[in-house]
């Protein structure tokens, strides 16, 4: 700490803090501890002081992935093989699911942490609920008590655990549910130099999706993973209750490739849609944003003319235990930071508070695909869209509650149908009802057959609403 305020630059943070006493000073001082003056001098030179370029490699070529249905009887045998095994790796106890929940609920209107936003179809079951009851089926099933990792932020941490506390963490144990909260990086103004939030306070924001490694490692939580036997993280967002959490094709793959971090892909709807592209260069799996990817390469197109560049990323991951422990190692976050100008409100040198009208400050955060190309072994599985992808980010359109709700209810109404419970349909095929199916009961394909009977369960009627447990 007292290395950062030595730093000419920093002197007006060294003459508050000597003026702060009790909580106040205390509070900042906490916050000075944890930026290593090294790390910050290099992020201030490199990041701030001068703007790195975005440079895109030369040698792009469109990431090999597997096919969400074999190729051939070769293949489907190698699918069965590793659909056992993570069957095995469920039941043995070797995955941890982890859901990235640091986020408000502010775009859709809504006060509180995002995960405790009602997203259900018929009972309106928030998203925590809906992945606490899926992961109570998923344990059952398996036979093995799966922990669920939350990473909240300091923003929502002591929202999302009283509303786990009041809602009885949803019937699990209380011991497999396990937060630990991502970390903040101090925004810094364009001369260099570290900004107040407010008196007692730098101005913080959460250090990007990528921030989740370093936080795993400072928390204790990889220590307690590989205490236990842990060894692969399903990483997946809260905002989107398709996500395939426990796919045992997915985690048998990565398994059996060797992959120290894998991807769920999604063929893109259209060249420029908004998700990353899964491309190789020099021999590694990256991930370019759709906003950086040259126009040439995004509509670039097969001989048969679908999309060359077809892959894109739902940030849908299985990272192996000890690939998060290598790039930690140092209690550092080994990968590259991101720029973002940023209007930072701060506290002036004469104690006002400043609200700038234009980007007077850099915030950095790292991203966590950037990880893959520092893996030594990546494997990619084709997902589907109607399946595995329905992100809840606004109230209505696209990737929206709307969307979310009728893919939930499409999706269960398909589940219905393999049980051979009738589903009343439009003229153009899409369900004339809106159904749900708890996860408590029904946490795949193989369940909705098993365990779903017309003889117990009755079919939905046209035009109505329907819920089955």
């Amino acid at each position: 700490m007292m290395e950062t305020l030595k730093q000419p630059k920093q002197d007006f943070i060294a003459r508050t803090l000597s003026r702060l006493t009790g909580d106040s000073r205390k509070n900042l001082e906490k916050q000075l501890s944890e930026i290593d003056p090294e790390e910050l001098d290099a992020l201030i030179r490199d990041y701030v002081l001068k703007k790195p370029e975005t440079r895109i490699p030369s040698d792009l070529t469109p990431a090999p992935f597997f096919r969400l249905k074999p190729e051939n009887g070769r293949q489907a045998a190698y699918y069965r093989q590793a659909e056992q095994k993570g069957k095995e790796l469920l039941s043995d106890g070797k995955v941890v699911l982890l859901v990235v929940a640091g986020g408000q609920g502010t775009r859709l209107g809504f006060d509180g942490p995002k995960g405790t936003y009602p997203i259900t179809p018929v009972k309106g079951k928030t998203l925590f609920q809906y992945f606490a009851e899926e992961i109570a089926r998923v344990s059952e099933k398996y036979g093995a008590v799966i922990p669920w990792y939350i990473m909240t932020s300091e923003l929502n941490d002591t929202a999302t655990r009283a509303f786990f506390k009041e809602h009885a963490f949803f019937g699990l144990p209380v011991k497999s549910v396990r937060f630990f909260t991502q970390g903040t990086m101090p925004a810094i103004s364009y001369d260099g130099k570290l900004l107040l939030g407010s008196p007692d306070s730098l101005a913080l924001s959460p250090n990007g999706h990528g921030g989740t490694l370093l936080a795993l490692k400072k928390s204790g939580a990889l220590a307690e993973m590989k205490s236990e036997g842990v060894e692969y993280i399903s990483y997946f967002q809260v905002d989107n209750p398709l996500a395939p959490m426990a796919d045992p094709l997915f985690l048998g793959l990565h398994c059996l490739e060797g992959s120290q971090m894998s991807s769920r892909m999604l063929p893109k709807t259209n060249p420029h849609e908004k998700l990353g592209n899964f491309c190789m260069s020099g021999g590694k799996l990256r991930i370019i944003e759709y906003s950086d990817m040259p126009d040439a390469l995004t509509e670039k197109k097969n001989p048969d003319g679908s999309l060359a560049f077809l892959a894109g990323s739902p940030a849908i991951h299985v990272i192996s235990r000890d690939f998060v422990e290598e790039l930690t190692r140092d209690g550092r976050l080994n990968l590259p930071w991101h720029r973002a100008d940023k209007k930072v409100p701060f506290i002036s040198e004469n104690g006002e508070l400043v609200k700038p009208e234009t980007p007077n400050a850099v915030k950095l955060e790292s991203f966590i695909f950037d990880a893959l190309p520092l893996a030594r072994k990546t494997m990619i599985l084709e997902g589907c869209r109607a399946e595995h992808f329905s992100p809840t980010k606004n109230p209505t359109g696209v990737d929206s509650v709307e969307s979310c709700r009728e893919m939930l209810s499409v999706r269960d109404a398909r589940r219905l149908e393999l049980a051979g419970i009738r589903v009343p349909r439009k003229s153009d095929g899409s369900p004339d009802c809106v159904v749900e199916i708890s996860p408590r009961t029904v946490c795949d394909d193989e369940d909705a057959k098993q365990r779903l009977n017309p003889a117990r369960h009755a079919a939905p009627q046209a035009g109505g609403k329907a819920y089955y447990e």
